[in-house]
Parts: structure tokens; sequence; C-alpha cells
């Protein structure tokens, strides 16, 4: 997997982080087959697990040198999480299902990840606990970039967003300056749907 997302990725630090972090034990036992694949898959309750490209490029652009905090929006399975921990400091991710946020804990916690927290969602998007973040990335797709994610960035900081419709999506990468955002379009996408303030009510 790692091999053919060189061709298409080149970041080393962000290959040398995917290299190390067992995609298949995040993903439901009858897929095992498929872990390795270049392909989302289902991971229960409506979610997935996302593609590696998709992960892989999410991480590049966050830009982590190895000292930021990062925030991720929507945990899901725990992977994208692993993937930030091996490239940053600290690691705050948010799942609003807690009974997916209680199995990526427990298989975050099985491979000694020890800078990474799992928070289960608030009322507002974000953890504003731990706030200001150097980067955050949101593994789900939002009706327009909110408002209180750019809030929780650093002047500098960097988040990675998918924003569009329910169906189709473009990857945003949004800097937040002293005075104002930059927002450059990374491409076509499909996530799933945040859900929440400033984002989609649940269907």
């Amino acid at each position: 997997m790692v091999s053919e997302l060189r061709n298409r990725i080149f970041d080393d630090r962000v290959m040398a982080a995917m290299s190390k972090v067992p995609r298949h034990l995040f993903v439901p036992p009858d897929k095992l087959a498929l872990a390795y694949e270049d392909t989302p898959l289902p991971i229960g309750s409506g979610q997935t697990i996302s593609q590696p490209y998709i992960v892989a490029m999410m991480t590049a652009a966050l830009n982590l040198k190895g000292s930021e905090k990062v925030l991720e929006i929507g945990t899901g399975s725990g992977y994208q999480a692993a993937v930030l921990a091996e490239m940053a400091e600290k690691v705050i991710t948010v799942e609003r299902l807690p009974e997916m946020a209680a199995r990526a804990q427990a298989v975050l916690g099985q491979l000694g990840y020890h800078n990474i927290t799992v928070k289960v969602a608030g009322e507002g998007l974000g953890w504003k606990d731990d706030a200001p973040y150097d980067a955050i990335l949101v593994a789900a797709a939002a009706p327009d970039v909110p408002v209180s994610l750019v809030n929780q960035l650093k002047i500098g900081g960097r988040m990675v967003i998918p924003v569009g419709s329910r169906h189709h999506q473009e990857l945003l990468k949004i800097i937040k300056t002293s005075h104002d955002v930059e927002v450059h379009n990374l491409g076509g996408c499909r996530f799933v749907s945040l859900i929440g303030q400033e984002a989609w009510e649940e269907l």
C-alpha cells in the first residue's frame, strides 16, 4: 500500500508514519482482506475508514514538523489519529458516537499511543478546551468552513476540511493569517457528513 502511495505522495515523513500504523487493526474483521487496498471501507454506524491516499494527502497538507498540537474532528476507527500521532506531539480527536470513540480508544491504547486523547463530541464543533491548535483535520464534510473551527486555530495554523454538498465536496486547505484566511483547493472528494452546529442535521 505504502509503496504504491509513494508514486503520488512525495512526503517522506507521511509515508514513514503510514508504514508504522497497522491499518488492519482499524478495520472490521470481515474487511481484513481489503485492509491494505487503497479504498475506503465501512466500519459500522454509517461511518468509513478513509481511503489511504486521502489520509496521506490530508496529513501531508498539514505540514507537520513534530512539535504540533493537532485537533481531529471525526475519530471514526482511529486510524487517521494514529497517523497524525506519528507526526505530531499531541493529538486531540473528537468523535460524536460514544461507542465508536470507545472502540478507537481501545485500539489506540493497545498500540501504545500515549499522545492521543479521544473525546466524545459536545454541542459545538471541535474541542475548545485545548485550543488553539497548530493544525486541524476534519474527516467529515461540512456545507461551509465552520467559523468556530477557524477560531480554534493558531495564527499560521492549517486546517484541512471537505466542504460542499452531502454527496460531493472539495477538499480545502485553510491557512489562518493575522487578518484573514487563505483557502487552497486540493481537489474533489467524498466524505460522510459532519453533523452538528455549523454543519448538517442528522438524517
